[in-house]
């Protein structure tokens, strides 16, 4: 395909992350899950929560869109595109508890989209065990991400537990993928990195 397609594709999705409703292909993990009464501050603080987790996965689909458009490999692109597919889900299940919790998405999520996408793209003209690298890397951050946010979520709310457990799971096995798919381990210095601009969108999108 030629790049100038790939450009207009990589745009389309972007739009389509930022101002359409995502729609899950799987069914959402809370569906059979009972509601459970939460008080004003305890429902506050999920939304708020469940708003970082959104905004986490605007900067998945960002990185996996960005690493796509320049990846080489037919099967590591392969493997960036179903991430994102799965990501996708993410972004609905979130987006819909978000608002049964009675709270709004992050109003940086444009920002976060846009420098996620520039991440992924100069991560994938490295190379693509690079690319993979930061995939495993920036999954095994988010599951640690998540583990927090379980311990941090009222203990009766069982719909937003159902849901991060489910996205839990699921950003494991994106982190096996890539390694199964050759992922290199980042320097050091480059983890932290991560970790620090993670720091700052979590801190963020908590808020705003």
């Amino acid at each position: 395909m030629p790049d100038f397609d790939k450009l207009i594709i990589a745009f389309d999705n972007g739009l389509r992350t930022l101002l359409a409703p995502a729609h899950s292909a799987r069914p959402h993990p809370d569906a059979g899950v009972a509601g459970s009464e939460l008080g004003a501050d305890e429902s506050k603080l999920a939304a708020a929560l469940m708003r970082v987790n959104h905004s986490g996965e605007i900067c998945a689909q960002a990185l996996y869109q960005g690493q796509a458009l320049t990846a080489r490999n037919p099967e590591a692109r392969a493997a960036l595109e179903r991430a994102a597919a799965e990501e996708t889900d993410h972004l609905a299940w979130t987006a819909q508890r978000i608002a049964e919790l009675g709270g709004r998405l992050s109003l940086l999520n444009p920002l976060w989209y846009a420098g996620s996408f520039a991440l992924g793209a100069a991560a994938g003209l490295l190379g693509d065990k690079w690319s993979l690298g930061f995939l495993a890397e920036t999954e095994r951050q988010v599951e640690g991400h998540l583990a927090g946010h379980l311990d941090r979520l009222p203990p009766q709310d069982e719909k937003s537990r159902a849901v991060l457990g489910q996205m839990k799971d699921d950003e494991a096995r994106h982190a096996r993928a890539a390694i199964e798919h050759g992922a290199a381990e980042l320097p050091a210095p480059v983890k932290l990195a991560m970790k620090l601009g993670s720091r700052v969108m979590t801190r963020t999108s908590f808020w705003i």
